[in-house]
């Protein structure tokens, strides 16, 4: 029989991420922080469950959710204005439910804000950097689920976000003097972040650590100015670089076997 699956957070990636698991024919349960959602998540085929994470303890359905499931897939990210004590204490109450409901099977998706804004080439066995605040909190919660040594747990880092409603080159467009331009981008679409997911789950991926980022690099120069003009915005402008200036270019050192559907975020048109 397939495992269980269970979607904490199904928002903007989670939906559509447990949605393709039911395509799958695996059981699904989700979470959402808002009740009007439980009926659209029922209606997909979603369990669905209430559950908000606090400091003080969790509001709604937690272990119930938890104790029917064989694995956890953890996608919920800081919040720009919590401190990293406050998203600590939540995962740490996530993990210890986790623990009691004997979960060992765990997907926790992180960001490749981890490594911070360093220059050059950095793959997942690069020194951690991380310089804002949630990229903090996400360093902690890592450790917390992978240094658990009777956990399976699976962290992937994800770069930049791209899907039909959502892309970057909407906040740039007609933007000025913007000094990042010969910066190499590391973007991936949800496309492809859902078949990472998937195939963590399929191939048995347990206990690794991927970054979840397309092998095509441009600068942010060339692919912003090609993102505004194919959709008829301002394109954005940005100042004279450093030569030799790259910014941060994450690689991935575990994925050489996952085809990407798109290969590179030029290709995949949203």
């Amino acid at each position: 029989m397939k495992p269980h699956i269970g979607v904490l957070g199904c928002g903007w990636l989670g939906f559509p991420l447990a949605k393709r698991f039911i395509s799958m024919d695996f059981r699904v349960s989700g979470t959402t922080t808002t009740k009007a959602n439980l009926d659209i998540l029922g209606n997909e085929g979603i369990v669905p469950y209430y559950v908000e994470l606090h400091n003080e303890g969790a509001k709604g359905s937690l272990i119930n959710f938890l104790k029917d499931i064989d694995i956890l897939i953890i996608n919920v990210p800081p919040k720009r204005k919590e401190t990293e004590q406050d998203y600590l204490s939540q995962m740490t109450q996530l993990y210890e439910a986790s623990k009691i409901m004997h979960l060992k099977k765990i997907i926790f998706v992180s960001s490749t804000s981890v490594y911070g804004e360093v220059e050059g080439e950095v793959t997942e066995r690069s020194v951690l950097k991380p310089g804002s605040d949630s990229a903090k909190q996400l360093v902690a919660a890592e450790k917390l689920f992978m240094g658990d040594k009777d956990m399976e747990a699976t962290v992937v880092r994800f770069g930049g976000l791209l899907g039909p409603d959502r892309h970057p080159v909407t906040y740039l467009a007609g933007q000025h003097e913007l000094s990042n331009g010969d910066d190499a981008i590391n973007l991936i679409h949800i496309d492809d972040c859902i078949l990472l997911l998937t195939s963590v789950v399929t191939n048995q991926w347990w206990g690794k650590l991927m970054n979840g980022v397309y092998p095509d690099h441009p600068t942010k120069r060339i692919y912003y100015t090609k993102e505004a003009t194919k959709r008829g915005l301002p394109v954005p402008e940005y100042t004279k670089g450093y030569a030799g200036k790259t910014g941060k270019i994450v690689k991935t050192k575990t994925l050489d076997a996952l085809k990407f559907k798109f290969m590179n975020p030029i290709d995949s048109h949203s």
